[in-house]
């Protein structure tokens, strides 16, 4: 993948999408395609395959998805589903229509059973039942992933597949409605900071573990794949550290500096009660993360507040 390559990023407004941007162009990569939801829809076909016959695209960083939490993941399967299906098998066959060079395909943890050893390996995929809180989305990742390993299977097409961990950082959304973990916590707590709350209540017990990567760390190992891997099977994308909600809300509390109390409902679904990537194959290769939670954290908290005064 040279400098002046086409390289076309789909899902560019969302927080993946966005962190490859940002570091593509930090390593002089300038020849960046780009399109919003309004402009190209990506659950359209005949749109996707004419963008692809009119842009002549070399490679291609699928990060556009639906998203949500474990509320909207429970509340709309269906649409998740589909909409998600939509876009992979549009983007994925378009590339392949018009002969791309290669294709890197982002999936998500959740495509591995709900109990599953852990550190989670990547031959662990099926081997086990999915959370049902967010079966859909974990289907039709895998759908992706597999319909990736099957093109280059059958035609040869170096489509390849990466599974980060749980993601935070800038141009996250932070509704606490429709939003992970850790953006709902930020948000919460600033709320309740702004309005002198006693407390803030969080879904769940806080028992359960959870890996976080910093979007832009991800983002340099979607580049790093880009250029140094070729294989069938899907690379996993992580820290190898896991921490638990509650201490990662204390840490989160300490940040924005709110000095009321967590409440945890335990009413509230947990989701998988650990969820640790298994990293040994990326970091065999040479890759590994550089920023660390709490400074993380500390980025994504400032770019939230510069989002709420503009």
């Amino acid at each position: 993948m040279e400098t002046n390559s086409r390289i076309y990023v789909a899902g560019h407004t969302g927080l993946v999408g966005s962190a490859i941007i940002r570091i593509l162009n930090k390593h002089g990569y300038h020849n960046i395609i780009s399109k919003t939801h309004k402009e190209l829809d990506l659950t359209n076909q005949e749109a996707v395959e004419r963008f692809f016959s009119e842009e002549n695209i070399e490679y291609v960083f699928l990060a556009a998805a639906k998203v949500g939490g474990i509320g909207a993941n429970n509340a709309y399967p269906a649409d998740f589903i589909m909409e998600n299906l939509l876009i992979e098998c549009n983007v994925i066959k378009s590339a392949f229509n018009h002969n791309i060079k290669k294709l890197l395909f982002l999936g998500s943890s959740c495509i591995y059973p709900k109990h599953c050893p852990q550190p989670i390996k990547e031959e662990y995929l099926l081997t086990g039942p999915l959370e049902p809180t967010n079966e859909a989305y974990a289907l039709a990742k895998i759908a992706g992933l597999k319909m990736c390993r099957y093109y280059k299977e059958q035609y040869g097409s170096n489509f390849i597949s990466a599974m980060p961990t749980n993601l935070y950082g800038p141009n996250d959304r932070f509704d606490s409605d429709d939003s992970h973990v850790l953006p709902a916590i930020i948000s919460k707590m600033e709320a309740a900071k702004k309005f002198n709350d006693p407390y803030v209540e969080l879904w769940g017990t806080g028992s359960p573990l959870r890996e976080f990567l910093y979007a832009d760390d991800l983002a340099e190992a979607c580049v790093f794949l880009m250029k140094n891997y070729d294989g069938v099977e899907h690379i996993n994308i992580g820290t190898g550290l896991d921490l638990s909600i509650r201490n990662v809300a204390e840490m989160i509390r300490r940040i924005v500096d709110y000095k009321g109390k967590i409440v945890f409902d335990a009413s509230k679904p947990d989701g998988t009660p650990r969820k640790l990537l298994d990293v040994t194959k990326i970091a065999n290769m040479g890759w590994k993360p550089r920023i660390s939670l709490e400074e993380g954290l500390k980025l994504t908290y400032e770019s939230y507040l510069k989002t709420k005064q503009s």
